[in-house]
């Protein structure tokens, strides 16, 4: 029986590595895809590109009965809308996220505080209503652009404390 030239004909035999076939042309980063010339672009509405981003969907569980939704408000929205602001500021230090980008993002607009001001409860309802869903990427970048980078460049003590003082000094005026 015929078999492929892959398959050894003595199984017994020693295997080495064999290199695959040099090329003779210099690699071009010539596909649709490629980002040339001065990196990443930046501007409204592209996003905040950092590396392993998608590990803040994994710790986003730790969460898990500690967020407080108000009537009107859904959990997969507030969890979308927390990953999206905590991958930004992962983002602007260079570095995968880590359960203290989700607490800042969290912490921002009151989801860890039973009793969020009324106020804000109104502002992020309309912030983070349907951003769970991908259609609403228009949304969801308003919602990351509405903390300012100064809160996002804090400790997780000082967003707290900034807080508590006054919420309204965390995000951009409306």
């Amino acid at each position: 029986m015929a078999a492929p030239e892959s398959v050894p004909t003595n199984p017994t035999a020693p295997k080495a590595y064999q290199s695959p076939p040099r090329r003779s042309e210099p690699w071009q980063a010539d596909r649709p895809g490629e980002v040339v010339g001065g990196g990443q672009p930046t501007g409204p509405r592209l996003g905040s590109p950092g590396p392993d981003q998608g590990y803040a969907l994994k710790l986003v569980h730790q969460f898990d009965g500690r967020i407080h939704v108000a009537d009107g408000e859904d959990i997969h929205d507030v969890e979308a809308g927390g990953v999206a602001v905590a991958m930004r500021r992962s983002s602007i230090f260079g570095r995968a996220p880590v359960i203290h980008d989700l607490t800042i993002a969290f912490t921002v607009f009151g989801f860890l505080d039973k009793n969020a001001s009324a106020e804000l409860v109104e502002l992020r309802r309309k912030l983070f209503a349907g951003v769970h869903i991908p259609v609403h990427y228009v949304e969801m970048r308003t919602l990351v652009d509405t903390v300012t980078e100064e809160a996002l460049r804090m400790t997780p003590q000082k967003v707290t404390a900034a807080y508590q003082a006054d919420w309204r000094s965390l995000l951009h005026p409306a």
